[in-house]
């Protein structure tokens, strides 16, 4: 009962519901990108970022025939800038230890700056089709309400791993149509906030009540991160000596951590790796 139930959200659900994401259709690079892109970014900000990335550079070799700098000035207001340099860091790798592709399997993977056990799991699967367990937090949250009647722990735990691994094994559908649709599911419909139980296709088979949420609502106004994306967003458009900035203090934390994560440099003026 409960595989059957699990099927249809793949035969049925997906089937109907799911998002045309220009990234399901792409080639390797523009699966990867996506992967590091989405990490802690929603998809409505990605997609015109992963666009313009995808035009400008549509392969790691040119990318990593570019600059750092110009990594960091086009990724924008997206957040998190360190993957943008890791993003330049794994296509150089891609390019001189890989012939130009992405690897297709998961310890190669791993070995890219900014790779975890989720993205390598995922661009296997999506990007070459491996039968690979690809479990984010969207994953998690509805397979333990299930299972438990719960939300998740906040961190994705052994009897976790375990339970994707049986649900996996168990389903006739192959592994990254799995993945997809089981993702999807959790974004769509079995939410943090305001799931959607009403019209959930696995109702009747779910014992989850409301508690705790995962999902921990981040301060951003006033904080060290607020200051380095302001220095950051100053530097994209060139050098500069100074910053319009409240906290003296803080401005000079910000810039100090951007120095030492390599998102910037200090010559004669502060400005943008090149």
């Amino acid at each position: 009962m409960v595989m059957a139930l699990l099927d249809r959200i793949v035969s049925d659900w997906f089937a109907e519901n799911r998002r045309e994401l220009p990234w399901r259709e792409s080639d390797p690079w523009g699966v990867y990108v996506s992967e590091i892109m989405l990490q802690q970014t929603p998809v409505s900000r990605v997609l015109p970022a992963w666009h313009q990335w995808r035009q400008r550079w549509p392969t790691p070799s040119a990318l990593a025939d570019d600059s750092v700098g110009e990594a960091i000035r086009a990724w924008g207001r997206l957040g998190y800038p360190r993957r943008a340099k890791r993003l330049h860091e794994s296509a150089v790798i891609m390019r001189d230890r890989f012939g130009g592709e992405v690897p297709a399997d998961e310890a190669a993977l791993r070995e890219l700056p900014g790779v975890g056990e989720y993205t390598a799991a995922a661009v296997a699967a999506f990007a070459y089709g491996r039968d690979s367990i690809v479990v984010d937090i969207n994953v998690r949250r509805f397979l333990v309400r299930i299972k438990t009647g719960r939300d998740p722990a906040l961190t994705y735990s052994a009897a976790e791993r375990a339970l994707a691994k049986d649900v996996v094994e168990a389903l006739d559908v192959p592994s990254p149509l799995w993945a997809a649709a089981s993702m999807e599911f959790g974004a769509l419909v079995c939410t943090s906030r305001n799931p959607a139980c009403a019209v959930c296709p696995l109702a009747t088979m779910c014992d989850w009540v409301p508690g705790e949420r995962i999902t921990r609502t981040q301060a951003y106004e006033g904080t060290d991160r607020q200051a380095r994306g302001a220095v950051l967003e100053v530097l994209r458009s060139g050098p500069a000596d100074t910053f319009d900035w409240h906290d003296q203090d803080q401005l000079e934390r910000a810039l100090a951590g951007l120095l030492s994560d390599g998102l910037i440099v200090r010559t004669d003026r502060w400005s943008l790796p090149q």
